[in-house]
């Protein structure tokens, strides 16, 4: 799960409509190259419809060497409570075993404090968590590891 990189306020854009800032555009490229050396054989990327976080999503599966083409857009994702993330997750396809997301906080937050071991007050821009699950199906998916790769540990 990724939250999307930093955003511009630049521009009198709805909320949806809003891009990453420069900034933004060099912390995803950064973080899509640490997420390079897991070696996570991700599946399917969803991001959410609004445009910093799919921005961030083709910077980021770019850098994993993934086709952007196959990022699937979920309306799900634009949550900002996490309860439709949560929701959106326990219904994923049990056939798939890694996926990305890419979405808004606070549901970063909700989601790495109820499903990983997350116990900061806040997910940063353009911060990763990957969830270490161990369960047959998405929809038994309860509290587990987690590894949070920030930016401030890259820099």
């Amino acid at each position: 799960m990724v939250r999307h990189a930093k955003s511009s306020w630049a521009f009198d854009v709805p909320d949806r409509e809003r891009p990453i800032s420069d900034r933004g555009v060099r912390d995803a490229t950064l973080v899509g190259r640490e997420l390079n050396k897991y070696k996570l054989n991700i599946e399917q990327v969803y991001s959410s419809p609004a445009k910093r976080a799919f921005d961030t999503s083709l910077l980021m599966v770019a850098e994993l060497g993934l086709s952007t083409e196959e990022i699937q857009i979920e309306e799900e994702l634009y949550d900002f409570h996490g309860a439709q993330v949560l929701d959106f997750v326990r219904k994923l396809p049990d056939e798939l075993n890694t996926v990305m997301s890419f979405g808004h906080n606070y549901a970063c937050t909700y989601i790495a404090q109820t499903l990983g071991n997350f116990s900061k007050s806040n997910i940063p821009t353009a911060t990763a968590v990957i969830f270490h699950f161990d369960v047959s199906s998405w929809s038994k998916v309860e509290q587990c590891d987690c590894t949070v790769i920030r930016l401030k540990s890259l820099r």
